[in-house]
C-alpha cells in the first residue's frame, strides 16, 4: 500500500504497522540485556537464584528501566548481574537465544548480530565452548521456530571479551575457532574509563592475522581519545556506539567543521552502531531529540540504529526507528538507508549482503510504499 502523502507532496510518517512491518537489520545487541522479564523469573525460580528484585514479571520489566535510566555507564551495567546470574547453564543460555531469535523476527529483523561474553558464563561450570555451542543452538532453534510462523530472521554471533578483565586472547582465539559455527566476530565491552582497548592489543593483532574481524565499544561513557585508539591503534572494522564522535566535529550555524578524526571516520565509512534510548540513559547523549545521529544522518556518515539492550532500555527495533521518526521527521527511505547501511556494515562475505540487500530489504521497502 502506498504511503500516503501530506497536502504538500511529501510522504506522510510511517505509521507504526509500517515501521513494524519494515526490515530491519540490528548489529549491536546484548544477549544478557534482551531477556524477557518472565523468562528472568523462571529462569531465577530454575537455578534457586534469589536476588531478584521481584518475581512480577511487569514489575520487574520496569526495574530494569528504572535502574538503568540513571545517566550513569557504570550504574547501567550493574543491572546485568541479575540477566547473567540466571544464565549459568546449557539450557538457560539456549533458551535466552532462542527468544532473542524469535522476539527480533517479531519485529521484524531480518539478519542480527547478537553479541555475548562466554567468560560470564561459567559459574555453573560449563567450559567455553559449551557456553557457545548452547547459545549458537538456541539460536538455530528460535530461528526455525520464527520460520514456523512466516517470519525469517538470520542470527550471527559476536563473542565479547570484558575490557576491564584478562581473558580478550583467549575469547578472540574461541571467536576464531568457531566463525564457521555462527560466530561472526569479536567485541570488548564494559566500562570504557580506565580501561582503554590498546590493553587488549594482542588479541586485535591476533584477529587481523586470522582475517577476522571486530567491533570494539568505544565513544559511549568516553570520548575521542577511545575513538581514536579504537581506529587507529587496535584496526576495529566498527564502532560500537561512537556517539562521542561529535565533540571533533564544530557547528556554528549552517557551519560545520569536521575535525581530522571524524573526518576519517566519515571518509573510511567506518560504521557507527548507534542506540539512541541506551545512549539517553547511560548520558551519552541530552536526549533522542539531540541524539547526534541526526545530525551525522545529515553528514552522510555510516550511521546504523540498534537496540543495545532490549530490556533495560525497553526498547525493539522498532521503538528506535519509530522514535527517529517522531524526532527527527524520518520517513521510510531515511529507516531504508540507515538499513541498507547496517546491511553493508554486517560482518558477513559481501555475496550474503549484497542478496539481504536486493532480495530482502529493498523489496521489503518498496511493498511499504
Amino acid at each position: 500500500m502506498p504511503t500516503p502523502s501530506a497536502s504538500d507532496g511529501t510522504p506522510a510518517p510511517p505509521t507504526p504497522e509500517q515501521v513494524l512491518r519494515a526490515p530491519k537489520v540490528l548489529l549491536h545487541d546484548h544477549l544478557d540485556g534482551g531477556l524477557r522479564p518472565a523468562t528472568v523469573v523462571e529462569l531465577a525460580d530454575a537455578a534457586g537464584y534469589d536476588r531478584l528484585p521481584t518475581q512480577d514479571p511487569v514489575a520487574l520489566g520496569q526495574w530494569f528501566v528504572d535502574a538503568a535510566d540513571s545517566g550513569s555507564l557504570e550504574r547501567y551495567l550493574e543491572t546485568f548481574a541479575h540477566t547473567v546470574g540466571v544464565m549459568q547453564g546449557a539450557d538457560a543460555l539456549a533458551r535466552v537465544a532462542s527468544e532473542c531469535a524469535q522476539d527480533l523476527a517479531a519485529d521484524g529483523v531480518v539478519y542480527a548480530e547478537v553479541r555475548f561474553a562466554p567468560e560470564l558464563h561459567v559459574e555453573g561450570g560449563l567450559a567455553l565452548e559449551e557456553v557457545v555451542e548452547a547459545v549458537d543452538a538456541g539460536f538455530r532453534e528460535g530461528e526455525a521456530a520464527a520460520a514456523a510462523r512466516g517470519r525469517t530472521v538470520r542470527v550471527g554471533t559476536l563473542l565479547t571479551a570484558m575490557r576491564h578483565a584478562a581473558r580478550s586472547r583467549e575469547i578472540a582465539e574461541l571467536a576464531v575457532r568457531y566463525r564457521d559455527r555462527g560466530v561472526v566476530g569479536f567485541d570488548i565491552a564494559g566500562a570504557e574509563a580506565g580501561f582503554p582497548p590498546t590493553r587488549h592489543l594482542d588479541a586485535f593483532e591476533y584477529l587481523r592475522r586470522e582475517n577476522a574481524h571486530f567491533t570494539i565499544h568505544a565513544g559511549e561513557a568516553f570520548g575521542l581519545p577511545s575513538i581514536w585508539e579504537a581506529l587507529q591503534w587496535c584496526g576495529a572494522d566498527r564502532l560500537g556506539h561512537g556517539v562521542r564522535i561529535i565533540d571533533d566535529i564544530a557547528v556554528d550555524g549552517d557551519d560545520v567543521r569536521l575535525g581530522r578524526l571524524a573526518s576519517y571516520v566519515r571518509d573510511k565509512r567506518i560504521p557507527l552502531e548507534m542506540c539512541p534510548s541506551s545512549n539517553v540513559q547511560t548520558g551519552a547523549a541530552p536526549s533522542i531529540a539531540e541524539h547526534p545521529i541526526g545530525l551525522l544522518r545529515r553528514l552522510s556518515f555510516r550511521v546504523t540504529v540498534n537496540t543495545d539492550n532490549r530490556l533495560m532500555s525497553g526498547t525493539s527495533m522498532s521503538r528506535e526507528m519509530g522514535l527517529l521518526v517522531e524526532h527527527f521527521g524520518y520517513g521510510l527511505r531515511d529507516l531504508q538507508w540507515l538499513t541498507i547501511n547496517a546491511m553493508k556494515s554486517a560482518f558477513l562475505p559481501f555475496d550474503e549482503r549484497l542478496a539481504l540487500i536486493d532480495g530482502v530489504i529493498k523489496p521489503g521497502y518498496a511493498a511499504l510504499g
